[in-house]
């Protein structure tokens, strides 16, 4: 087994995030009878009782994603009883776990937030059609909700919103978060099939790790995040800044040009 990253990240550096079963539902395209369906087989813990309201966290939401994986994969409910029998009854249920929620907890702290419609019209001053919602509901900025709108990143509505502001139309950007979407998951893919050919499949396609590598699968998981991020943020900077000379030195230039030329015609005398 490879040593694991430097002492970087780990996962108690992350917020844990909680959700109703509503919530934990939606998140998982689940439905709430599944869930309760899951938990009466065993396959899913019971929710923190908080009075009358249950509370689940991101454990939770890492083994409903483990679950629905193997139904896509063809798996009944009693095979997956049958796994997760098999690995309480070897002890390595916790490891497994602890890789499982490596692998599945969202990579952002960022919590989501709730608007409603005349919330967006106000946040965006009016500039908000229905061109823009379809837009940004395709590209999962805005999930319908009822008679709300799930915002998966508030910041990134945010900066769009002081976008508007400067005066780019909304349609128009979101239109260049459509094209970024589709390199950053290219990029993103190439960098995850990495770990996943050089670190995971060494084991063999299919085949769990032994226990005593669990732990520092998780572990490296954990620290590929900030990893991930220190590598990312530098190219978008070098993007950024090659765009900006580009394509703003040269306006810069003749603004500079025009304020000299309009500086020696004042200075000119008959």
């Amino acid at each position: 087994m490879t040593e694991p990253f430097p002492d970087i990240a780990g996962p108690d550096t992350l917020a844990r995030p909680e959700f109703s079963i509503d919530e934990l539902a939606a998140k998982t395209g689940s439905t709430v009878r599944n869930i309760r369906a899951y938990q009466d087989r065993g396959l899913l813990p019971p929710p923190e009782r908080r009075g009358r309201k249950g509370i689940y966290n991101d454990a939770h939401l890492s083994r409903l994603r483990i679950i629905n994986r193997l139904l896509e994969r063809g798996y009944t409910l009693s095979n997956i009883g049958e796994l997760i029998e098999s690995w309480e009854r070897g002890n390595d249920i916790g490891s497994l776990l602890g890789l499982e929620t490596a692998v599945a907890t969202p990579w952002s702290d960022e919590l989501p937030d709730y608007m409603t419609m005349p919330q967006l019209l106000r946040m965006f001053q009016g500039n908000f059609s229905r061109r823009a919602l379809n837009k940004a509901i395709e590209l999962d900025v805005l999930r319908p909700e009822g008679m709300r709108f799930r915002v998966p990143s508030p910041r990134m509505l945010h900066a769009g919103a002081e976008l508007v502001r400067a005066g780019i139309p909304l349609e128009d950007m979101l239109d260049v978060v459509g094209h970024l979407r589709a390199n950053v998951e290219q990029a993103s893919d190439a960098m995850v099939k990495l770990v996943a050919r050089h670190v995971f499949d060494r084991y063999g396609e299919g085949q769990l790790p032994p226990s005593e590598d669990l732990s520092s699968l998780a572990d490296l998981v954990w620290r590929l995040r900030p990893l991930v991020e220190m590598a990312v943020l530098p190219e978008v900077a070098r993007a950024m800044a090659n765009s900006a000379d580009q394509h703003l030195g040269d306006r810069l230039a003749m603004i500079m040009e025009h304020l000299h030329d309009k500086d020696g015609s004042d200075n000119t005398t008959d």
